[in-house]
């Protein structure tokens, strides 16, 4: 009964918080210099009052702030984001279009981050004076201070300009023929090198991470009892040590999800993937409000559903996290 209560408490304060950030992008975006109305009439070639005046009605900028508020929250409730003048589509189908490939993008990046990162933490923590701890301190210093855009070009000219083992842009070769695992191969070529990219911040991250909770855990009491057992060096340290030292990096991987998706903007532009990231760009170049709206709400509504999802991992991975027996 305790953690049915939790889980509601969580989904109620979810809820309360994205309704929060709905408030805060809708004023933002009100404040900002500038409306639908000047954007349409700047791609017509220019507009007389009139004209901006019946635009300005036809899309209810007419009206006061808080009846365009409460209309946009009553639509959201709905899942209706509104309509996007620049991509003439609702946005809703926007975003669905674009949002496998991004979630394809940031899913990769995430599980191949975090695989690495905790086994390059987990081989730096066994050897703290070895020559793989040196190694992997350089990798996290390198991941964690280079710039992911820098990353990305580097890479691109390095592996697909030079060598060309991986192609140039995109997310899949049109004039390629075959079955499914073509085109699963041609896919997977295309995504290696933007999910390396926006993997290798975090990479660093998670590997410092684990090695540092690592260490910590291994010169605990009760894993002395498990080596004094007779248990060998690899249960020790998968068997007891693992397990309580990945709570943190758990921890830190929820709360990353908005900086992956963040990130995906600058990688999607580097490598033209056709993602949300992509999406957005345009849309801010093209000043198209409800589809920035639309991305913006939604990338909250992923970043604070991941974060929910992240607490009820943290509680089943260890059973301590608030309270429970």
């Amino acid at each position: 009964m305790g953690i049915l209560r939790t889980i509601l408490l969580r989904v109620v304060y979810a809820i309360l918080l994205l309704v929060a950030v709905l408030v805060l992008n809708f004023l933002l975006m009100h404040l900002a210099p500038g409306d639908v109305a000047d954007t349409i009439s700047q791609s017509m070639g220019g507009a007389d009052q009139e004209i901006l005046d019946e635009i300005r009605v036809s899309y209810g900028l007419d009206q006061p702030f808080i009846v365009q508020l409460g209309r946009y929250i009553a639509n959201v409730a709905q899942f209706d984001l509104g309509y996007s003048f620049f991509y003439n589509q609702p946005v809703t189908k926007l975003i669905l279009e674009r949002l496998p490939a991004t979630l394809l993008l940031v899913i990769a990046a995430q599980i191949a981050a975090l695989i690495i990162g905790v086994v390059l933490g987990v081989i730096s923590a066994r050897k703290p004076n070895g020559l793989s701890n040196y190694v992997v301190t350089f990798l996290a210093l390198f991941g964690y201070s280079a710039p992911v855009f820098w990353t990305g070009i580097l890479l691109l000219i390095t592996f697909s300009l030079n060598v060309h083992w991986f192609p140039v842009a995109g997310m899949r070769d049109v004039t390629i023929e075959g079955g499914f695992w073509v085109h699963f191969i041609d896919v997977a070529r295309h995504l290696f090198l933007p999910a390396v990219t926006l993997g290798s911040i975090f990479l660093a991250l998670y590997s410092r991470l684990t090695r540092a909770s690592m260490m910590e855990v291994l010169g605990s009491d009760y894993v002395r009892t498990a080596k004094a057992k007779g248990l060998t060096s690899n249960q020790v340290v998968y068997k007891h040590a693992l397990k309580n030292a990945l709570s943190p990096v758990i921890t830190l991987a929820g709360l990353q999800f908005s900086a992956v998706l963040s990130g995906a903007v600058l990688v999607e532009a580097v490598f033209s993937w056709p993602g949300l990231g992509t999406l957005a760009f345009q849309s801010i170049i093209a000043r198209d409000t409800p589809t920035i709206l639309g991305i913006l709400f939604f990338s909250a509504l992923v970043v604070i559903i991941g974060n929910l999802l992240t607490d009820l991992a943290l509680r089943l991975v260890d059973p301590r996290v608030g309270g429970q027996k």
